[in-house]
This record gives structure tokens, sequence and C-alpha cells, in this order.
């Protein structure tokens, strides 16, 4: 829920706000990678539960849900706690996903200390899976065929253990300026648009396009979102199935780099990086005409372009679908009261609760069923033109057939590229200068 993966600010899993703000949600870097070694041998020690105090005060079991962001939960866990009569939830919220990921490491090591339920991002998942004996298996035939395939691959380990439940996701689709459209010439009406871009080759041309005729404002956000949002149709970039890197030989990491890089010094790119102040502030200039739309992404342009009007939403993404950012719930074997928590969270991943959460906070749901609830398939924003952005994403998701494999040095080396393009936008570094210099640091890396 909200990456940012580059950060998505208001969203769970991979809303911005919880990401680190380069385009990638903030996967487990070398830090997180070595306290997640330790979890050999902290599964070796004495679980003691999800805190010091399991029991509340009227003898009711007390669980806890560690979430960051915005899961949409409040409403749901009043609910649940009125329908209980030995158990009563607490949940434990973290203003950004690095708060929370740096809490869930720490306490994963120390083999102690987690809540009964802890939300995960799907960027964190590979290094997760690697140790997937520190969370309980949730399989379950009664969940099975719940969530969209890829969503339930991407958390299961290679001896079929689910380790996690999906919550939401970030199919992709494309935000624009339709006032902005007009003036290039270009087709504001949301179906012509979804035509006009289903190619990358497609959506630069416009872009080429729309700078000569409409030379105050560019064509897109940001360079290195841009990227991110092509490398999240790819499914291997940096590294394989069996963790080898492969980003200084994979020619799809080469033409992701190329492309933007070109592109950008041709100014179709604000060339600022997501997240950044002069970014946020830009939404307010008419800077620039279309930036990558995953659902989590819509309630940050609308509050960033507060008092902007022309923003809507196409039913298309260049080159194919792609989901940016997700989350999952996890029950830790530290917990002492599994059973409990993992009916909890099979109850707040169920797609009625899914439902609402969507409602409270525009999650966007992965459960098949809540895909079809007329809440969620038939909802309309009005900021976006009274966009049926309900409809457009459900078809975004549905679409997608993977997620991408972002294994345990993905992290690292997606900073890595993320700043040898923000090298070339800054005018410090060529593009081939760059890109020596990426592979430099990939080689470091290891």
């Amino acid at each position: 829920m909200q990456t940012h993966d580059a950060a998505r600010a208001p969203h769970p899993g991979g809303a911005p706000g919880r990401r680190s703000r380069t385009g990638t949600r903030g996967g487990p870097g070398r830090k997180a990678l070595a306290i997640l070694a330790t979890l050999a041998l902290a599964s070796t020690l004495a679980a003691c539960g999800g805190g010091d105090d399991d029991e509340s005060a009227d003898g009711k079991i007390r669980l806890t849900v560690a979430t960051f962001n915005e899961f949409g939960y409040e409403d749901l866990i009043t609910e649940y706690n009125e329908m209980q009569d030995e158990v009563v939830v607490e949940q434990k919220k973290a203003g950004q996903a690095n708060e929370h990921q740096d809490n869930l490491y720490t306490k994963l090591a120390a083999g102690s200390g987690l809540s009964d339920i802890e939300a995960i991002e799907v960027d964190w998942l590979a290094a997760l899976m690697q140790q997937s004996d520190a969370f309980v298996d949730l399989s379950d035939p009664e969940v099975e065929g719940r969530w969209l395939d890829w969503k339930t691959e991407a958390a299961t380990t290679d001896d079929g253990k689910l380790i996690g439940y999906g919550t939401d996701v970030g199919p992709q689709a494309l935000c624009y300026r339709a006032d902005l459209f007009e003036k290039a010439g270009l087709p504001t009406d949301r179906e012509e648009v979804a035509k006009r871009f289903t190619t990358w080759d497609d959506y630069f041309e416009a872009g080429s396009e729309f700078v000569e005729k409409v030379p105050d404002a560019v064509w897109y956000d940001s360079s290195g979102a841009t990227a991110q949002a092509m490398i999240n149709q790819t499914q291997y970039t940096f590294e394989d199935e069996d963790d080898n890197v492969i980003a200084a030989d994979n020619p799809d990491v080469k033409r992701i780099f190329d492309t933007v890089t070109s592109y950008s010094e041709q100014g179709l790119s604000t060339r600022l990086p997501q997240w950044e102040e002069d970014w946020v502030s830009s939404f307010q200039k008419d800077a620039f005409a279309t930036m990558a739309c995953p659902g989590w992404m819509l309630g940050v342009i609308e509050g960033n372009s507060e008092g902007v009007e022309g923003w809507d939403v196409a039913g298309v993404f260049p080159g194919g679908p792609g989901v940016w950012g997700g989350s999952y719930l996890t029950v830790p074997e530290q917990g002492e009261h599994q059973e409990e928590a993992i009916a909890l969270a099979k109850w707040l991943t169920a797609p009625e609760q899914q439902a609402k959460a969507y409602t409270a906070k525009a999650t966007f749901p992965s459960q098949v069923e809540a895909l079809e609830d007329p809440v969620v398939a038939e909802s309309k924003r009005e900021f976006f033109n009274n966009a049926p952005v309900g409809q457009i994403l459900v078809q975004q998701a549905k679409a997608i057939e993977f997620i991408p494999y972002k294994g345990p040095k993905f992290a690292d080396i997606n900073t890595a590229f993320q700043q040898a393009i923000q090298r070339v936008d800054e005018g410090q570094e060529s593009p081939d200068e760059a890109w020596e210099s990426f592979l430099a640091d990939v080689e470091r890396l290891g």
C-alpha cells in the first residue's frame, strides 16, 4: 500500500509517505538485510508474544495490528471489536513505511516484540521470504482464490507456504491534464487518450509534440518516476529469480535508462525527483501534463493540486499493465495468539472489508470479489473530471500478469539507478558517464 517505491504519500502499501523517496517504495537495503541475517539465530530464542501485555484490563485477549500510512482499518477495527467477546484489537500505526520497516526488522531479529499482525510492503517480500520461518503459514482452503493470482503467488514460498494475506495493490493508469492537452492539440477525451498511448513510443512521440506546442510545460513529472513505472512492467530487472545480479547485462535496464535520459535531455521531464518539495509545488505551476498513476497516486495528485482544474485519468498505461506498490498482512511466529491473529487477518482482508477500506482511504483492493463490488467497480472521482476510477483500475488490475521481482539487492541497485538518472537530469554527468557510474555501483554492490 502502498510503496512511495518511490514513495506513495497517503496510501497504505505503496502510497507515498511510506517509501524511500527515490522511486522505489522502500525495499530492504544493506542495513535491513544485515538485521534479517540474524533471524536464524533469533528463531532459536523463546518467543514472547507481541508485547508485554497480552490481555486487556477486562481479561480479553489483546491483539495488536501494526500498519503504516493509510490502510483504512480504523472503522473496521472498531467493527471487529464490537463483534468479539474474547478479543480486543488495537492498531499501531506508523506514519511512514520506513519507520514501520525498521521496527519490523529489528524485532524480527530480536525474536520478540512484534505485533500479532504485521503489515508488510510488497518491496520487502524478497528479503522476508528468505526468512519465511519467522511467519505463520496462512494457507487455508477457505481463502483459496480470494486474491488475484499474482498477488498470492508473490507471497507464496516454493514449498507452498503463504506468508501474507493481500491487502491493497497499485495498478498503473495514466493521469493527465486535459486542459494542457487541449493547448497542444492532443485528444482530451479519456477514451481517445487510452487509444493514443498504448505504447511507450506513442507516449514519448506525443511528448515531443507537446513540448513544442506548450513551451511553458513539460510532458511528465519525473524522470525517475517514469523509469520506475517502466521497471514495474518488467518481471526481472536487476536480479533474476535466483537472486543473481543481472542489472549490468539486462538489455531492459539499459533501454529504460537510455529512454528516460534521452527524453529528459529533449525537455520532456521536469527533472525533479518525486516527493521533493519542488516536485510537490510543481503541481500548482502547470509544470507538466502527464504522470504514472497507480491507484494510490490519485490522492497524492488531488492533495498537491488543490485549486487546480483539468486533471483526468485514462484507462491505459504505455507499454502495457504494471503494478506499483501494494501490501500484505502477516502473522509473526513470535505471537502467543496466532489462531486469533489469523482469524483477524482473514477478516480484515476479506472482500467485504476491503471494499470498506477502499471507501475509507482509497486503498485499491487485490481481492477478486472486491473488484466486482459496486462500491469499488462503480466508484468515480470528482476531482478527475468525475472519472470512473473504479472501472479503470479494475481493468488495469485484471490485466496484470506478475509482480516485478525485487530480490534482496533490488533496493540498493535501484537507488543507484535512480541516482544515475538524477545526475543526468541535474547536468552532473552525461548519459554515458552516468551509465558507467551505475555499472561501477552495481559491481561494488556485488
